[in-house]
């Protein structure tokens, strides 16, 4: 297989293509894009024989900003014939043996949607014949690579394998939240979905854990907050704006109509700084420098909003300068983690971690 797929949101294909060069790149891996707009996915195919998994196992997936999943791919399976689609997809994975996992997945549009019932009842046929010709094992295992075949038309798919400690647990790389009743605002979506992303589930306990301080930059109306409070959190909300009434009968928030821009916490012990606020992303970063270098917070998750152009390119040169600053200020120990992720629409999420290896006081 020549190929890597990638998973996008639909309208970014250029900015996940853009992406995915540079980086076969710093990889001495040559290749070629080839995307349409509004497809929802990239196909990145490789000069060489071998190196689309050579991707698909080096390449981490969560260094990728645009990339919601990839996978090592087959060329397009065209033409698919009603009567049998199984047999030329088991065909097309004969070199996978024994993957933990199948998923049959659409690209994220409406076009493709429309395919979702089909996908779910190929399923079982296609799991039984994997299953008899030795590519799927009898029972999953999440230790072994992931089967995926996408179908981005009616009768054509793209067949092939990602491996599970590079992969979303995902379908199409998209977490399935609900949104909750009682919350502010649907951003809040965006939060709970960046504490999946970014903190392991297995270390949530201890760093999104009951009584930690957090702050909220742009409050208003709560819904990065709301977050926050049934975590157990006490929170500064900081915005000139109203804040939600239920939330501030909590008794967990104490609200301050402030500028987020300017407020300053009176006490060193914030965990978490979260901000959403509708600003160009160069004065947002610049704001979250400056948190870091004095020091006041542990962990920040941090949205920005991104212009209509050279959105790939923006968002490289503001993580690439945050990083020089931070250590030509003395930061050095720190991660930066930067995702688009689906409940973003014309923005990304960034986590920054500082002092990951030490504990918190």
């Amino acid at each position: 297989m020549k190929n890597l797929f990638l998973f996008c949101r639909a309208g970014y294909e250029k900015d996940c293509a853009a992406e995915i060069q540079l980086r076969a790149g710093e990889m001495n891996i040559g290749g070629f894009v080839k995307a349409n707009r509004d497809d929802a996915y990239v196909i990145f195919q490789c000069f060489a024989e071998g190196d689309a998994d050579r991707l698909a196992k080096e390449l981490s997936l969560d260094s990728l900003v645009f990339a919601r999943q990839m996978f090592a791919a087959s060329e397009l399976l065209a033409d698919l014939p009603q009567e049998d689609r199984v047999t030329p997809i088991v065909e097309a994975l004969s070199q996978v043996e024994k993957a933990g996992e199948l998923r049959v997945e659409t690209p994220d549009t409406n076009e493709s949607k429309e395919l979702s019932a089909f996908c779910r009842k190929f399923t079982v046929p296609l799991r039984q014949s994997l299953r008899k010709h030795g590519n799927l094992l009898q029972k999953e295992s999440p230790r072994r690579p992931i089967i995926h075949v996408c179908f981005v038309a009616p009768g054509q798919a793209y067949a092939g394998y990602s491996y599970s400690n590079n992969s979303s647990p995902h379908f199409g790389g998209i977490p399935r939240l609900k949104f909750p009743a009682d919350a502010p605002s649907r951003s809040t979506l965006k939060l709970d979905e960046a504490f999946i992303h970014f903190i392991p589930k297995e270390e949530q306990e201890t760093r999104l854990r009951s009584g930690l301080n957090a702050v909220d930059l742009g409050a208003c109306p709560g819904g990065w907050t709301y977050q926050l409070v049934r975590r157990g959190m006490m929170v500064h909300a900081i915005d000139n704006g109203p804040m939600n009434d239920k939330l501030m009968e909590t008794g967990q928030v104490k609200h301050h109509m402030a500028d987020g821009f300017r407020w300053e916490p009176p006490r060193k012990n914030i965990y978490w700084l979260v901000c959403d606020m509708v600003e160009k992303p160069s004065r947002v970063a610049e704001l979250m420098e400056a948190w870091a270098i004095n020091g006041w917070f542990k962990e920040a998750i941090f949205n920005l909003k991104l212009p209509m152009k050279s959105r790939f390119k923006e968002v490289h040169q503001i993580l690439a300068t945050m990083d020089e600053i931070l250590r030509e200020n003395g930061v050095e120990d720190f991660r930066i983690s930067c995702k688009h992720l689906y409940h973003d629409r014309d923005e990304v999420t960034v986590h920054l971690w500082l002092y990951p290896e030490r504990g918190w006081n």
